[in-house]
C-alpha cells in the first residue's frame, strides 16, 4: 500500500469519526437540526418603510378604538396622552422648536414602523399575542389620535405605504453615529489612555426606596441581567445572615418570582401605586376577608375596574389558575 494510499484511507476513517460524533451530537443535542419554514416566519416578522414583511390584514380605525380601549389605554392613556409610559399623539411639529414633544405622530417618519413595533412588542404582558387585522386596527387609530387618518379610514397591506407621516422627512445621518461608509466620524484619543482596569455595576439607593420595585437583585432586564443591590435584606447583612433570610422566604417565592415573570411591577409597585395599587395596599385593603383571595385570583384573570378608581385592570387570561392563585396569596401575605 503506498504512502498516499495510507494517508487517505486514514483521513477517510477520522471522516467517518467525525460524523458519528457528529450525529451523536445532532441527536443529543440539537444541533445543526435545520429550521423549518414555519419556524423561520416566527422569527422573521419585521416590516420595512417600503412595506416589505407587511402580512395580509385589514384594520378600520373604529376597531382599533375597540381594542385600544381594552388593552393599551391602561399605560398609554384613554386620548395617547400616557399615565406613565411612552406619549402616543400629540407634539406634531414641536422637535424644530426649544420644546419638543417626541411622539409616535411627532417623531415616527414611516407608518410601518408603528405597525412593526405595535406587531412585535405589544401589548407590554402579551407581546405577539394581537392578530394582523387587529395590528392594522390599533395603527389606524393611533395614525387617527394623531390627525394623520380620519376616523372613518382603514388600514391594509396596500393603504398604509400610501399614508405620509408628519416627520417623513426628519430624520438624518449627520450626526454622530456612522459615515454612510460605515467608518465613525468621531475620533478620541483621550479616553484611550488611562483606562480603568475593570468596570463593576451597582445600583444604591435611598432607604425609603428600598423594595418598592421588588427585590431589585433577582431582576432581569430587557437588556439582560444586571446587578442590583438585594433589597431582601437590610444593607450590610453578613452573607450568613443573607442565606439564612433568604431560605426563611422560600415558602412565598413562587409569588415573588410570578411578579417578576408576568410583569406585575410595570404597573404595581410593592409599597407606591403606579398605574395600579400598590401591593402592600391591597393587602391591607382585603386583610380578613376570608373570600379576598378567591376574588382577586379571578379578577388577575379576567381583568376589572372600579375598586382603584377609574383605571382598568386589563385581563391576564393567559395566567394558569394555580399561577394567579400563588400570586394573590404572595399579595394577601404582605408582598414581602
Amino acid at each position: 500500500m503506498s504512502r498516499r494510499s495510507s494517508a487517505w484511507l486514514a483521513a477517510l476513517a477520522f471522516a467517518t469519526v467525525t460524523d458519528a460524533q457528529a450525529g451523536d451530537a445532532v441527536s443529543k443535542f440539537g444541533f445543526g437540526t435545520p429550521a423549518t419554514p414555519q419556524q423561520i416566519r416566527a422569527w422573521d416578522i419585521d416590516v420595512r418603510p417600503d412595506g416589505a414583511g407587511l402580512p395580509l390584514g385589514r384594520g378600520t380605525v373604529a376597531q382599533g378604538q375597540t381594542i385600544y380601549d381594552t388593552k393599551c389605554a391602561t399605560c398609554h392613556g384613554t386620548f395617547g396622552e400616557s399615565t406613565d409610559y411612552m406619549v402616543l399623539a400629540g407634539g406634531v411639529g414641536t422637535l424644530p422648536s426649544d420644546a419638543p414633544l417626541r411622539t409616535t405622530g411627532s417623531k415616527l417618519n414611516y407608518a410601518t414602523t408603528l405597525f412593526d413595533y405595535i406587531r412585535r412588542a405589544m401589548p407590554f404582558q402579551a407581546p405577539k399575542t394581537l392578530t394582523d387585522d387587529e395590528v392594522y386596527a390599533l395603527t389606524a387609530y393611533v395614525l387617527n389620535l394623531n390627525d394623520v387618518l380620519p376616523s372613518d379610514a382603514s388600514l391594509d397591506r396596500s393603504s398604509i405605504l400610501s399614508v405620509r407621516m408628519p416627520n417623513r422627512d426628519g430624520f438624518t445621518t449627520a450626526h454622530g453615529m456612522m459615515k454612510r461608509d460605515g467608518k465613525p466620524d468621531v475620533v478620541s484619543v483621550a479616553c484611550m489612555a488611562n483606562c480603568a482596569a475593570g468596570i463593576r455595576l451597582s445600583s444604591q439607593m435611598p432607604d425609603y426606596a428600598r423594595d418598592s420595585h421588588g427585590n431589585l437583585a433577582d431582576q432581569t432586564r430587557p437588556l439582560g441581567a444586571l446587578e442590583g443591590v438585594d433589597t431582601s435584606v437590610p444593607p450590610g447583612m453578613p452573607a450568613a445572615k443573607t442565606a439564612q433570610v433568604a431560605q426563611s422566604s422560600a415558602p412565598v417565592a413562587a409569588g415573588a418570582d410570578l411578579v417578576k415573570s408576568l410583569a406585575c411591577s410595570t404597573c404595581h409597585g410593592v409599597t407606591r401605586a403606579i398605574v395600579g395599587p400598590a401591593f402592600r395596599d391591597v393587602a391591607r385593603k382585603y386583610a380578613g376577608d376570608p373570600g379576598a383571595e378567591a376574588r382577586l385570583a379571578a379578577k388577575v384573570r379576567q381583568g376589572g375596574s372600579g375598586v382603584w378608581g377609574a383605571v382598568a385592570m386589563p385581563a391576564q387570561p393567559q395566567v394558569k389558575d394555580d399561577d394567579a392563585k400563588s400570586l394573590v396569596q404572595w399579595i394577601l401575605g404582605g408582598a414581602k
